[in-house]
C-alpha cells in the first residue's frame, strides 16, 4: 500500500472515528478517541498533503478549528454533538496543520 492511501485511509478513518465519538460518546472513551485522533492526524500531516496543497490545507484547518469553537452548543437539540464532532475533527486536524505548518516553514526559509 503506497503512502497516499494510508493518508488518505487515515484521514477518512479519522472522521468516522471523530463523527461516531462525538455522536456516541459512551462507544469510545473520550481520552482513546482524542489520543487516536491525533496519531491519525500526524499520518496526515506527514504522508497526505503535498507542497502544492499546504496553503489550502491550513487554511481549511483554521476554518475547521475556528468553527469548532463557534459556540454551536447553544444549539437546542443537536448542539452539544454538533460541537463534540468538531471538537474531535479538530483533535485530528491540528496535529496534521502542524505538521503542514512545519513542512510549509521548513521549505519556505531554505529557499535563497
Amino acid at each position: 500500500m503506497n503512502k497516499d492511501k494510508i493518508g488518505s485511509w487515515a484521514f477518512l478513518i479519522g472522521v468516522v472515528i471523530a463523527i461516531v465519538a462525538g455522536l456516541i460518546p459512551s462507544l469510545i472513551p473520550a481520552y482513546g478517541a482524542t489520543l487516536g485522533l491525533a496519531i491519525l492526524g500526524l499520518i496526515i500531516g506527514v504522508l497526505n498533503v503535498t507542497r502544492k496543497e499546504s496553503t489550502t490545507f491550513l487554511l481549511a484547518s483554521v476554518a475547521l478549528l475556528l468553527s469548532s469553537a463557534a459556540g454551536l452548543n447553544i444549539l437546542p437539540l443537536i448542539g452539544a454533538e454538533i460541537v463534540a464532532v468538531l471538537q474531535n475533527i479538530a483533535a485530528l486536524i491540528s496535529p496534521a496543520a502542524i505538521i503542514v505548518a512545519l513542512k510549509t516553514i521548513w521549505d519556505t526559509a531554505r529557499k535563497k
